[in-house]
């Protein structure tokens, strides 16, 4: 029995989310079932996280124990000719022993795509999340500086019922805009449920006038998310890397 690394790629469009859900297509689901069937037993795929309904990743990272005669790279061609189109294994490579996706994982990239051009991007209306109207990324921007640090993200964490910690660490925020997109970039050891796209929906507030970018402090002590901005739409949210 060996242990190997995958490194995956998917387009979340149609998916519910990366967790194996009952009579749901998901990411693991897909990815299991394909090697169920290499391997002819049940097989357990762990992911460094899990990704929300409708959000997509360049590189997810997930572990697997198998006991297969086939090299990496024919795992590899096997998991691509089965699998559907929207998801691609790019890399697997024989890990230690000790190595887990989701625990040794010591930081994650996300990035936020918004548009707010007068003219839809019809090529990548799958991957944008398309604005109501222009935003002040300089307000966003120092707004975001607020955020960047350990903090307790309470205000930004959908599950009200969460009983673990909720502090985490950003190391950084990173806004650009290209003509009429606007790239949100988010850095940290590990973020809490939604709370990329309730950062976004915050800072997008804040991009419209509606919430001073020094509001973003007292947000944050409030630990309450009725306080932040609404959730952004998943499409525009991408798993970049995660670091090990």
């Amino acid at each position: 029995m060996k242990n190997y690394k995958l490194t995956i790629s998917y387009d979340g469009s149609r998916y519910f989310g990366w967790e194996h859900q009952p009579d749901k297509d998901t990411i693991q689901g897909k990815l299991e079932a394909v090697l169920c069937r290499m391997c002819d037993e049940d097989i357990e795929v762990i992911g460094a996280g899990r990704t929300d309904a409708g959000v997509h990743a360049k590189a997810m990272v997930a572990n697997v124990r198998m006991d297969t005669k086939f090299t990496p790279e024919e795992i590899r061609d096997y998991m691509n000719r089965y699998l559907p189109d929207d998801i691609a294994v790019q890399e697997v490579h024989e890990a230690s022993e000790r190595f887990h996706a989701r625990y040794k994982a010591t930081g994650k990239l996300y990035c936020y795509t918004c548009f707010d051009g007068e003219v839809k991007p019809v090529f990548r209306r799958k991957y944008v999340t398309v604005l109501d109207g222009r935003v002040d990324v300089d307000k966003m921007r120092r707004a975001a500086s607020c955020l960047v640090g350990e903090h307790d993200f309470k205000s930004f964490c959908s599950n009200p019922q969460m009983k673990k910690s909720t502090v985490r660490i950003v190391d950084s925020i990173d806004i650009q805009r290209k003509k009429d997109y606007i790239y949100l970039n988010f850095h940290g050891t590990g973020f809490l449920q939604n709370m990329v796209r309730i950062l976004v929906g915050t800072l997008l507030e804040v991009g419209y006038g509606r919430i001073a970018p020094e509001q973003l402090v007292q947000i944050l002590d409030a630990k309450d998310r009725k306080l932040a901005g609404p959730t952004a739409p998943p499409e525009g949210l991408c798993l970049e890397r995660v670091d090990y």
